[in-house]
């Protein structure tokens, strides 16, 4: 593959969500955390190490931009696309910056059924996301133009009894019809 190619698919457009996020630098914390990770594998299976590797680098940065796909893969000692079909595989990797609160509603049939859809508009209606222009399958995450909310569609989030139900960043959120979107997005901007 060549570099212009990965350099195309590891490209992490800005985003007004980005200014939430402190840039990708390989810090003491995540040196520390990588040691620990690659120390849990044998030599020859140090790539198994990717998962926790992305997991922490996406928790503290926001999302995995390309320096990051390629500071892991050095640390792996793999080559940088070996990383991006990690990312591009796993629906829970962002390859850009999401809002300061990310809204991933649940689009499968049980939340579809519950008004998922409608709860999805309102959101975007509410906050001024504009999702017309957005590639679902690279880019599936629609930011705000203050850069404090965004919106994503997820496969099944595991409650189809309550549904709709939606994740606001890691915070489960059960019955949340499109006459709740407000008062959903009310209890974080006074956050």
């Amino acid at each position: 593959m060549s570099s212009s190619i990965l350099e195309e698919n590891t490209a992490s457009p800005e985003t007004p969500g980005t200014k939430h996020f402190p840039p990708f630098a390989a810090s003491e914390g995540l040196e520390a955390e990588a040691a620990k990770r690659l120390a849990q594998f044998p030599d020859d299976q140090k790539r198994s190490a990717v998962l926790p590797i992305l997991h922490y680098i996406q928790h503290h940065h926001g999302f995995l931009s390309a320096e990051a796909i390629r500071w892991t893969a050095d640390r792996l000692g793999i080559e940088p696309v070996k990383v991006l079909e990690v990312v591009t595989f796993y629906p829970g990797f962002r390859q850009s910056a999401p809002g300061k609160f990310h809204v991933r509603v649940c689009r499968t049939l049980s939340c579809a059924m519950g008004g998922s859809y409608e709860l999805m508009d309102k959101l975007c209606e509410i906050t001024g996301i504009d999702r017309e222009s957005l590639d679902p399958h690279h880019h599936p995450i629609a930011v705000s133009p203050c850069g404090t909310w965004s919106v994503e569609f997820a496969e099944c989030l595991a409650s189809c009894g309550t549904a709709p139900v939606c994740l606001v960043n890691d915070d489960f959120h059960e019955g949340v019809g499109a006459d709740k979107a407000q008062d959903l997005l009310d209890r974080y901007s006074k956050a």
